[in-house]
């Protein structure tokens, strides 16, 4: 294997391909659960009209399939004492892909990355009680990364969800 190769750790789809398709009972399912992960077979059964057995072996199926991923809560970042937010775009080696983002997994205050495809490699966003703190993330913590060559920080003034998920 090249080391450019990515081999998808066992029990996963490969790349590109998908879990068996979702039919409409499925996709109201993940709809609901999307809005509130909280509900009991039973609610769910009742807001998607089909049996409790029903749903549990739906939810079941989409969890081995992984298509249900896990089940959090959704925190403010704010109100969780994280109210300084920022997208950090990293430009890397791109040899060091694999060694770039296991060690970017480990850097606190990173709560997404990214690799993407354009001017730059990587995107994380990174969310801290402060600037100093931020600052701190971006220019001891990333630049620290063997492979890392340049970042780009854009400061997020405000967030909106948006309307995506399940439709």
């Amino acid at each position: 294997m090249d080391q450019l190769s990515f081999e998808p750790p066992s029990g996963l789809a490969p790349v590109g391909r998908s879990a068996a398709p979702l039919d409409d009972v499925d996709r109201a399912i993940l709809r609901e659960l999307e809005a509130d992960g909280r509900l009991s077979m039973r609610g769910l059964a009742e807001r998607v009209s089909v049996s409790r057995s029903s749903v549990y072996a739906r939810v079941e199926r989409m969890v081995a399939d992984g298509v249900i991923t896990g089940f959090t809560a959704r925190v403010d970042p704010v109100r969780a004492g994280l109210g300084t937010s920022a997208y950090v775009l990293i430009s890397i080696e791109q040899h060091s892909w694999r060694e770039v983002t296991e060690r970017l997994r480990k850097v606190p205050y990173i709560q997404h990355l990214a690799f993407v495809g354009g001017d730059v490699d990587v995107i994380v966003l990174v969310r801290t009680p402060d600037n100093g703190t931020l600052r701190d993330v971006v220019l001891a913590r990333i630049h620290a990364v063997e492979g890392v060559r340049s970042t780009r920080t854009w400061l997020i003034f405000d967030e909106a969800a948006g309307g995506g998920g399940l439709h």
